[in-house]
């Protein structure tokens, strides 16, 4: 068995890699950058987390995802495996500790969030690092032309001049063409290196139904169900609203979205995984980090506004490699809301100015100040303050964020912390002295190991249990050892951050490109149009329609779709009705004639034929024009 296969076994009880894997860990061992290409749940982070365990030094992990970063950092330490992160929510003294960490100890993985790159202490300090691999996960990031650009992830090339010798794997689960192009262009890459899994999912069913009462669809989907699912849903409301309506009806389910508290959603989360819930109705914040094998559909109960949400969304099913479904429940209401969200998702420019200077002066931020300042976001507050709808304001925050002004993270769940700034000497001589804290504190050192060394998580509620006393008096002990100087402790919170990249401007000298506004937008209604397009057409296989979309070249049809059911009762091959359909359209683009006439000038057998034409009239591809003569309509 080779080291890397011994790696993988070791600490993850595999004996064997996937698809793909393999090729991108020996890719960046030869010193090559690397692009690997890997649909959702095919397993990127095993690529760097074995190559990087291979041999020493420490791999460097660009993410904007801090819900997943933190949860890949937890399930490497369970694994005896020592990593660390680095984002927005941490404070200046915990992020100085953790690079002295990486500098000094024994640390494999350094996760660090982009907006992290620009900073000068980081800058500093990485070049102390020994940095074995430089990975950029979610790479499509970069591109400006990709679904979730952050101009942050534009640093990355500079931190290669900090380290010179250390290679690149850039990873995604969606880009297109023109994006796999750019990324590799963004990372000044030596040479293009592509390694690229198909993303065909061949044990995926894709359905799309036209469906005007949803909720009593999903009824008779789970009615035959067996295994978990997730039904996707656009608002937070709805949410609610259909768990409830499925529990009515006797389905095991319940409801999830990212305003909830974060226990409750970590509750919900981990009821869902260990199946005692068989139903999660979710926005798109529930998935991130989630690898549930026996997911048996996933459910858009809302058109998603484009193919690469829906296709890292929908590719949540079926990871254990058995038959499910990915279902689109779509009617007339999704096209009108998609194209009103392309208005909604572009402000004119002077709104968002004033969204910018809005924030800048609730922030009360000085013009000329501000630079790589983090701020919590709390967008009920600041839209109330200023009147402003939150639709509005996240689409400015989106156009501010494209043009470099600042970054908006993901939802930051930072539990408490503490850290003792004493030596252990001085700490007994202040026990000695002040007998009513003697009990807390080693009741504090009994829970918690690290704690002089690094700051460590806590949870107040444990505590007060532990000790049989309310809540309210952990707080006070707490805060009175952080008044003395014995710890730091920092409260948990939940939020958004909110970082300026650059120092504030006033709003004439605030530059939002109309070239670049006006190309994002057109292809912002691309990518909607592309959704719309998926969801109303009967007659293309959907496998086909998303394998062409992200690039593959003459894709088969998968037979198992809703589109290639319907053709597949015409009990015709591939190659019969392909045959029939090339002759029609020839004729029938030249000109219109009646049906006898088209039947008898296409040599194959007649029945065949008819099937074959009433199939392509059912579907929308020939009509009856003027004289009842057959034309070709698509």
């Amino acid at each position: 068995m080779n080291t890397y296969r011994q790696i993988l076994t070791k600490y993850w009880g595999y004996s064997q890699f996937r698809p793909m894997q393999e090729d991108i860990i020996r890719s960046v061992a030869q010193g090559k950058d690397t692009l690997g290409l890997l649909p959702t749940g095919g397993g990127k982070s095993i690529t760097f987390h074995v190559f990087s365990l291979s041999c020493e030094g420490l791999c460097l992990v660009i993410t904007p995802l801090i819900a997943l970063m933190k949860d890949q950092v937890e399930n490497l330490k369970k694994r005896n495996i020592k990593a660390i992160a680095i984002h927005s929510g941490l404070t200046c003294e915990e992020i100085d500790a953790a690079l002295d960490n990486c500098v000094y100890g024994d640390y494999k993985f350094l996760y660090l969030s982009p907006e992290r790159l620009i900073t000068e202490i980081f800058r500093v300090r990485v070049k102390k690092m020994k940095i074995n691999l430089i990975v950029v996960d979610e790479a499509h990031c970069i591109s400006q032309w990709g679904y979730d650009f952050r101009p942050s992830y534009l640093k990355i090339a500079e931190i290669r001049e900090f380290l010179p010798g250390a290679t690149v794997l850039a990873l995604t689960a969606t880009a297109t063409p023109d994006v796999v192009d750019d990324i590799q262009e963004k990372l000044l890459f030596k040479e293009k290196n592509v390694l690229q899994m198909s993303f065909e999912r061949k044990n995926l069913i894709y359905i799309v139904r036209n469906i005007e009462d949803k909720q009593r669809y999903l009824l008779k989907i789970f009615s035959k169900l067996k295994g978990s699912a997730i039904v996707y849903a656009r608002s937070r409301i709805k949410t609610k609203e259909i768990a409830g309506f499925l529990v009515k009806n006797s389905v095991i389910a319940d409801y999830y979205h990212a305003g909830l508290d974060y226990e409750i959603r970590d509750m919900k989360q981990e009821q869902w995984k260990h199946s005692r819930t068989k139903i999660i109705v979710a926005t798109n914040a529930f998935g991130m980090g989630i690898d549930k094998p026996d997911v048996r559909a996933v459910i858009h109960i809302d058109l998603p506004d484009s193919l690469e949400a829906y296709f890292q969304e929908a590719g949540r099913a079926g990871r254990d490699e058995k038959n499910a479904y990915a279902v689109i429940l779509y009617d007339e209401s999704d096209k009108r809301r998609l194209e009103k969200n392309i208005a909604d998702n572009f402000p004119e420019i002077p709104r968002i100015k004033q969204v910018y200077t809005a924030l800048g002066n609730f922030y009360q931020i000085p013009l000329g100040g501000g630079k790589g300042m983090s701020f919590d976001f709390k967008i009920y507050d600041f839209c109330k303050n200023f009147s402003f709808q939150a639709v509005m304001v996240l689409s400015s925050l989106s156009i501010l964020q494209s043009n470099g002004y600042l970054e908006v993270t993901d939802e930051i769940h930072s539990p408490s912390r503490i850290h003792f700034i004493v030596e252990r000497d001085d700490l007994y001589k202040f026990q000695v002295a002040n007998a009513q804290f003697d009990g807390f504190i080693k009741m504090l050192l009994r829970s918690y190991s690290g704690v002089f060394t690094d700051y460590v998580p806590i949870s107040e509620q444990a505590l007060a249990e532990r000790s049989k006393v309310q809540l309210d008096v952990i707080f006070k002990y707490l805060q009175k050892l952080q008044s003395m100087q014995i710890i730091k402790y920092i409260p948990q919170k939940n939020s958004p951050s909110v970082i300026f990249l650059e120092e504030r401007l006033d709003e004439k000298n605030l530059l939002i490109s109309k070239e670049t506004y006006h190309k994002r937008k057109e292809i912002y209604t691309a990518r909607v149009n592309a959704a719309i397009n998926y969801a109303t057409t009967t007659s293309k296989c959907r496998s086909q329609i998303l394998l062409s979309y992200f690039g593959d070249k003459d894709p088969y049809r998968c037979g198992q779709c809703d589109a290639c059911a319907r053709r597949n009762k015409l009990e015709l091959s591939k190659y019969e009705f392909d045959i029939i359909l090339n002759h029609a359209k020839e004729i029938l683009k030249k000109e219109e004639i009646k049906l006898d006439d088209l039947v008898d000038r296409i040599p194959f057998d007649e029945n065949k034929v008819i099937k074959t034409i009433q199939w392509l009239l059912d579907n929308n591809k020939i009509k009856y024009g003027e004289g009842n003569r057959l034309m070709w309509h698509s």
